[in-house]
Parts: structure tokens; C-alpha cells; sequence
């Protein structure tokens, strides 16, 4: 298996450094290769921001030269051997994937160029402006020049708005008191599209329904002036109906709570808080579900209360589809208010569901085996939204590689169950009216784990959870849980455990602190959303143990830890920053990074941070050129240490450092491909004894980083992405220095995992 990892990871460098082609001799001798065209702009004058003038002139440069890569036309390439009267099966594929048919100096037509160059221009103020172009032609490849000699720009002198009608004048016209525009701005067609896009925006928010912003024209005089300036006029095209230029009120507010489009049977009408709740059973409690309605009698239309309130009710997670509907009431309009009729549609999901999940789990450590978790939820439990959730988990693993390791297993079981609320429960008053953009959703929680491995030890494990998580906006979460309360059991220890524990002390006090009690908060700000080219994630966490506890803890030996109802609790307060950053440069290619910090302090009643809460490095989300826990810590190797009985054994620190660079790109279909380079290490910031002190983290800590390099394959079917990270290591802060710097391709790292690393 090695000499055939050894063997792709070499030949997948080799490949890329062999391939090499040359398309001239396949250019018609009537005929040049065409490639590119540059733009040069010439003025008398300063042209403000000539660059993004110059980036949008050049959008028009048509067309487009054929794609290199690494100077090599390879689509090109691949096209014409596929003319061939025999191409081969590989030419076929490589044509069918990288084809691109050759662009020819004859398919350049500069005149019809020179007049959309022109067209711009215009549309940006350089009237009565020249264009020119020639070609730069060698014996087979052929380029063009254009230039531009722009005139002196219209400016413009006043921004003034028409008579209107009542009531759309006044509110026009304070639009227009705080436009952007400015005396001496340029004339720009764009800018003045915006700007009925900024006025039709705002008029909505005043409550013109049937206001669009294409019944607004601009006119431009340049009578009074001789100068190239202009008077700007705003003024609504003839013929707009009378319906569109006055406001609209809601009349009425009309909720069903449980629609169903075939469903004809009578409904009940409640009435509360000024709206009408009609379903023929309650399905959902009015006064809980009248909070996340923002819509109000009598108050004027308004499309961001719509948004909002539809994005309030989606977040409820017991609706499938909300529908928002207006309806206009003809019988009591007036030629200054219409009136609107809102009906709000909510379609349930099903009460009951069922998910079953069966993976098969490949870790670095080689273990692997299936794992089958099963989740019933139940939703609006109680006519308020609640969601139930009880999951099982049953994970088995098995050592597979040889060595040390070989022949352990570990078997998981698990229990979790779940009660969200949509809405704040709280011993003080905390108005949901205070949550604009959503509702806090407060979660409780109870799981029961089990982990078993062989020839090492038992661990028992029970977390009760109780905190809210809310969105602040559209790129913001915020999840603070209060209550956090862990307690771990360490059972049947084996022997060859025990020796473990008894060489290495942080580890056995690491285990022995039975009960965390503390305070947990994360803040994430997701900015991958909506960003094509540009997209950053960042998320903080801190994470609080054993203060409030502490006021309660017994010394029931002096100069012995504290307890608290006959347990050890810890102490300590941990935080950490994840950082990620994509760069979408082209379709389907991206060059993405991650930079990892995290610190833990064990103070008070703890000397070491408890292991379930402490860092490792190296695996399929890590540094992917080492095993999985086992990078670090610091420079310490375990190989070289004539008593580490337990070198096998997870290495962990609390402190960890890591970033990652990787470069995404298309192969063929669902199939996509990585290269990437990863660094990182964990180490300890109170030297541990059995480390000999190499674990310590010092101000050389850029020398102790782990840094591998590789090649990835990954199988994207609609977001759901299987991974395959090939990895060999080039610099090993546990070999002595001089020797770290190493590019081990005789054993590289096959990482398997689900989802994409960062």
C-alpha cells in the first residue's frame, strides 16, 4: 500500500513538470492566433477613477483569446488533436474536458468594438469622444490595440425634482434632499439608475406598493450653460396609474397557522393583539406565534417588515413554507390611501420524523468502521414551535494498520436528547421586541456517551446544556450557554493503561477531574453567504469552567482539591479563534486559508486543563501530513524516549496553533481536486515532566510547527463531498534540528473524511 502511494504521489508531480505542447503547427496558414487586446486611455484632463472607467470599457474587448495554463494552450491543444483522423481515446476525454475551439484574428471585429467603447462613453458623460484601433501581428499570432481619446466630461450642476402630484411629491422630493449626487458629478447613465433604485426602495418603505422604479425618467438641459454642464430634472413618465403613486395601509392581518391548499373545511377565527388567527384547530397558540409577526393593523406597507417577519417564522423550524400574500381592498380607497389585506400563509412539516445516518468512519489513526445514529424529532410539542429531538449513536472502530497499535478497537454508544424553544426562557423579563432580525431559540439538552477501548480503558460521559443562539443579522450568530455541566468517569483502566497514567502525572490529573460545571459562549460571522469573490468566516469561542462552583467546593483535605457533592471539579477558561478566507479568482477554482489559535488556562482548583477539553493536531481536519492526535507536543518524539510506555497514546496540549492553504479546482463532473500545505502543533505552557520539557511552548514556536504538503480528491454531489487527502510530511519538529526539513514522499498520509476541511 505504501509503494502505491509512494508511487501516485510521485507520479502526480512528475506529470505536471513533463507535460509540454506546442499549436502552431496546427494554425491554417490563412489564419493568426488570436491573443488579446489591450485598452489605452488618453485624455487632455484627469479622469477620476480612470481605473474602474478603464475596467468596464474593457468588458466590452470581445473576444475572448483563447485560456492558457502555465503558458500552454492546452484546451486549444486537445481541440485540434481531436481533428485528427485517429485521436485516441485519451484525446477524446482531455477535448471532451478542457476543449476550447481556436479564436482567430478574423473573428475580431474592431469597428463593431470601437462603437461599444463609444456607447460607454456616452453612457458616462465623454460625448463626442474617438476610438481607434490597430492589430499587432506576428507570423502566426495576432493582437489589437484600441485607444480612447476622451473629451472633457458633462458635469452636472443641479439635481432638481419636477411638480408631482400629492401626496408622492413630499416624499419624492425629501428623497431627493439626500441623494448622493453632487454639483460638478459627472454624467452617469448608471449612477442614475441607482439612484431610482435608491427612490423606489425608500418609497416602498413609505408604503407605495405599486410604485416601480421604472416610472421615473431623468431629463438633462444644457440650455442655460455653454460649458458642458447640464440641470438634471427628475420627473415621473406620463400615463403612471393613479394606484401607484399613492401609499397603502393594512386593513387587516389574517394568519393561518396550519394551511393546507386542499384543505376546505371551515375554519375558527381567533382574534388577538389586533389579527385574525384562522385554522380549524389550534395548531399553534396564537400569543406564542403573534411575536414573530411583525405586521401591524393600521401601520403603512412596508416590504422589510414583510421580509422580516417571514424570515422570523421560518426560523420556528415547524413550517416548510411561509407565503406572505397582500391582497388589494378597492371599496374604501381614496385617491391620497389604499388599503391592503395581508394574509400570511403557513404551510406545517410533518410532526413526526425519522432519520437514520449510516456512515463509514476512516480516521488517520487507522481505525475505521460503521456508525449508525438514529434521530426522532417531534415538532410543536406544545403549540409553541417546541422541537423534540432524541438521536442514538452507535459507533464501532478497528485498528487495521500494524504496530503498536494493532488490534484495538473502540466501540461508542450515545444518547442524546434535545427541547428547543423559539422563543426566550428566562427567570427575567427579556422582551423578544428587542430581537429585530430574529428570536433567540433556547435549547436544552441531556446526552449520555459511552466509549470503550480495548486494552486501554472505559470512559462514561453526561452533559446537560441549557442556552439560547439567535441570529443578528444575516452574517452574525451569537450561542451562549449559561449552563454547561459535564461530569466523565474513567472505568475499567487496564493495566497497560494504568502504567500509562502512572509516567505520565498531567495525564492521570487531567482524567481525574470528574465534574465541569461552566459557562460556554461562541460568536460567528459567516460572511460565505452571499460573497462570490471575496468570502470570510471567523468564529470565536470561550468556553468558562468552575467559577460560580468554586463558591460552593469543600477542601476536604488540606492542600487537596476542592469537591463539590463528593466530586473534583475543574477550573480553567479556554478560548480560541477560527479563521477562514476563500478566494474565488475563477469558476469553480478557489484558493482557500484557515488560521487556527486556541489557549487554555487551568487556574483555582486545577493545575491541568481536563483532557475531553484539551487541543491535538494532525488528521483529516488538521495537518493532514500526520496522524490524527498524533502531532506534538512541541519537538517531543516518542520514538527516542526510552520510557514512554505510552508514546501510542493521543497527544494533547493547551495550546495549538494551525493554518492551512489550499487551492481548489475542477477535474471532470462531480469530480474535484486539491493541492494544499498545511502547519500546525499543540504544545503545553507549563512544561510536563514526561515530555522531558520539549513540550513547552517558547518564542521559537514557528521552528515546532508540523508542515506537510499534498494532493487531494474529492466527490462533490450536490454539497454532500467525500474526501481523499494524499499528505507526506516536509518539516517533523520531533526529529532533532538540522533534520526536520524532509519531504517524506516514502510515507505519505491517505486522509478520508466527509465535507471539505475549512
Amino acid at each position: 500500500m505504501k509503494t502505491l502511494l509512494k508511487y501516485s504521489f510521485s507520479c502526480f508531480i512528475i506529470l505536471g513538470c513533463l507535460y509540454s505542447c506546442s499549436i502552431a503547427k496546427y494554425i491554417p496558414e490563412n489564419e493568426r492566433l488570436y491573443t488579446g487586446a489591450k485598452l489605452e486611455i488618453q485624455s487632455d484632463s484627469i479622469v477620476q477613477n480612470e481605473d474602474a472607467l478603464k475596467t468596464e470599457l474593457e468588458t466590452v474587448l470581445s473576444p475572448e483569446p483563447n485560456s492558457k495554463f502555465l503558458g500552454m494552450y492546452l484546451g486549444l491543444y486537445y481541440y485540434y488533436k481531436n481533428q485528427q483522423e485517429k485521436p485516441g481515446f485519451i484525446n477524446r476525454w482531455l477535448n471532451k474536458r478542457f476543449n476550447e475551439e481556436p479564436v482567430y484574428q478574423s473573428d475580431v471585429k474592431p469597428y463593431e468594438i470601437e462603437d461599444l467603447l463609444l456607447n460607454r462613453l456616452e453612457n458616462r458623460g465623454f460625448f463626442y469622444s474617438r476610438a481607434s484601433s490597430e492589430f499587432e501581428e506576428s507570423e502566426q499570432k495576432a493582437s489589437i490595440d484600441y485607444v480612447v481619446k476622451l473629451r472633457n466630461p458633462y458635469r452636472m450642476k443641479t439635481y432638481q425634482l419636477d411638480s408631482l402630484p400629492a401626496p408622492i411629491y413630499e416624499d419624492i422630493k425629501e428623497l431627493v434632499e439626500t441623494s448622493p449626487f453632487e454639483t460638478g458629478m459627472r454624467f452617469d447613465l448608471s449612477s442614475m439608475k441607482l439612484e431610482r433604485q435608491r427612490i423606489d426602495f425608500n418609497l416602498k418603505k413609505k408604503g407605495y406598493y405599486n410604485f416601480d422604479d421604472s416610472f421615473l425618467i431623468f431629463e438633462a438641459d444644457t440650455n442655460r450653460y455653454d460649458n458642458k454642464s447640464f440641470d438634471l430634472f427628475l420627473k415621473l413618465k406620463n400615463a403612471v396609474p393613479q394606484k401607484s403613486i399613492i401609499p397603502y395601509k393594512i386593513s387587516k392581518v389574517n394568519i393561518y397557522p396550519s394551511y393546507d391548499v386542499a384543505d376546505s373545511i371551515q375554519k375558527q377565527t381567533t382574534r388577538y393583539n389586533d389579527k385574525n388567527y384562522i385554522q380549524k384547530e389550534e395548531f399553534f397558540k396564537p400569543n406564542r406565534l403573534d411575536p414573530f409577526i411583525k405586521i401591524e393593523e393600521g401601520e403603512l406597507y412596508n416590504p422589510e417588515t414583510s421580509r422580516n417577519t417571514a424570515r422570523r417564522l421560518s426560523t420556528i423550524g415547524a413550517y416548510k413554507y411561509v407565503n406572505i400574500q397582500y391582497k388589494e381592498i378597492d371599496t374604501l380607497a381614496t385617491d391620497s390611501l389604499g388599503l391592503l389585506e395581508a394574509n400570511i400563509y403557513l404551510s406545517p412539516l410533518n410532526k413526526r420524523a425519522f432519520r437514520a445516518e449510516l456512515q463509514v468512519v476512516t480516521k488517520s489513526n487507522n481505525f475505521t468502521g460503521p456508525a449508525l445514529a438514529l434521530t426522532y424529532s417531534n415538532r410543536n410539542v406544545f403549540g409553541g414551535g417546541e422541537t423534540f429531538n432524541t438521536t442514538i449513536k452507535v459507533g464501532y472502530e478497528a485498528q487495521l494498520g500494524g504496530g503498536q497499535n494493532s488490534g484495538k478497537t473502540s466501540l461508542e454508544l450515545g444518547l442524546k436528547n434535545e427541547l428547543i424553544f423559539p422563543r426566550v426562557i428566562s427567570p427575567f423579563k427579556i422582551s423578544e421586541d428587542f430581537f429585530e432580525y430574529s428570536i433567540p431559540k433556547t435549547k436544552t439538552s441531556i446526552s449520555l456517551d459511552y466509549l470503550n477501548r480495548t486494552k486501554l480503558y472505559t470512559l462514561l460521559s453526561g452533559t446537560a446544556l441549557f442556552g439560547y443562539v439567535w441570529d443578528a443579522n444575516k452574517y452574525v450568530t451569537h450561542q451562549i450557554n449559561p449552563i454547561s455541566i459535564n461530569y466523565t468517569e474513567l472505568t475499567n483502566a487496564t493495566p497497560e493503561f494504568e502504567e500509562i497514567l502512572d509516567d505520565n502525572p498531567f495525564l492521570r490529573r487531567s482524567f481525574e477531574q470528574q465534574f465541569i460545571s461552566g459557562l460556554t459562549y461562541s460568536f460567528t460571522y459567516n460572511g460565505m453567504v452571499d460573497a462570490k469573490v471575496h468570502q470570510k468566516y471567523f468564529n470565536f469561542t470561550l468556553d468558562i469552567a468552575g467559577n460560580s462552583i468554586s463558591l460552593l467546593g469543600k477542601e476536604e483535605t488540606p492542600g487537596a482539591p476542592k469537591t463539590f457533592l463528593g466530586l473534583e471539579y475543574a477550573q480553567y477558561a479556554k478560548a480560541d479563534i477560527d479563521f477562514h478566507y476563500h478566494f474565488n479568482f475563477s469558476k469553480e477554482q478557489t484558493i482557500a486559508a484557515r488560521l487556527f489559535a486556541g489557549y487554555g488556562l487551568a487556574y483555582g482548583n486545577s493545575d491541568v486543563v481536563p483532557f475531553v477539553k484539551q487541543y491535538y493536531s494532525g488528521g483529516p481536519y488538521s495537518v493532514r501530513a500526520f496522524r490524527i492526535r498524533s502531532l506534538g507536543p512541541g519537538t517531543y518524539n516518542a520514538d527516542e524516549d526510552a520510557n514512554a510506555t505510552g508514546s501510542f497514546f493521543d497527544k494533547t496540549g493547551n495550546i495549538r496553533l494551525e493554518a492551512n492553504l489550499e487551492y481548489r479546482f475542477p477535474i471532470v463532473s462531480f469530480f474535484k481536486g486539491a493541492i494544499f500545505a498545511d502547519a500546525g502543533n499543540i504544545w503545553n505552557s507549563k512544561e510536563n515532566p514526561t515530555f522531558n520539557g520539549k513540550d513547552k511552548f517558547t518564542s521559537n514556536f514557528i521552528n515546532e510547527l508540523g508542515m506537510g504538503a499534498g494532493f487531494g480528491l474529492r466527490v462533490d454531489i450536490q454539497s454532500f463531498v467525500i474526501r481523499f487527502d494524499l499528505a507526506a510530511p516536509f518539516h517533523d519538529p520531533s526529529k532533532g534540528e538540522g533534520k526536520r526539513f524532509n519531504f517524506d514522499v516514502a510515507n505519505p498520509i491517505l486522509n478520508f473524511a466527509i465535507g471539505y476541511p475549512f
